[in-house]
């Protein structure tokens, strides 16, 4: 259950829901779940993008506490920058394939499953003696 407090342990939580996500849907059981799965994979996505773009900003400097800034040495300013730049490109790259997972559900809403059902098989006596009232 997410904490909302604890990003580590969310995280990991959400590591393995989407883990129980890719076994669940090796089958698809009954197809009219894909609406509401496309529904809440577009929302994850985009609390996805959000939180890369969020942990981002951290090291622009823009979030960080006074302590907790990593040592003042070029290398280490390199490595914030990298960060930064890197988790804002993946939160973009992130917020268009939300996009396209968006467009698919639109378009899941437009198809109708329905189950055929196999013709019953013809009893001897039907077949024997043609049709009865």
């Amino acid at each position: 259950m997410p904490r909302f407090e604890n990003p580590a342990a969310d995280a990991d939580e959400v590591q393995a829901a989407l883990r129980a996500l890719a076994h669940a849907t090796r089958s698809i059981g009954d197809p009219r779940d894909i609406y509401s799965v496309l529904g809440s994979l577009t929302s994850a996505v985009a609390s996805l993008s959000q939180s890369l773009h969020q942990i981002a900003a951290f090291h622009d400097g823009r979030q960080r506490q006074t302590e907790w800034t990593p040592t003042d040495s070029p290398k280490a300013r390199s490595a914030a920058y990298r960060v930064s730049w890197d988790l804002h490109r993946a939160g973009e790259m992130v917020r268009q394939v939300g996009d396209v997972i968006a467009n698919a559900h639109e378009a899941e809403a437009i198809l109708a499953y329905h189950r055929e059902f196999p013709e019953p098989p013809l009893s001897r006596s039907s077949v024997d003696h043609g049709l009865s009232l």
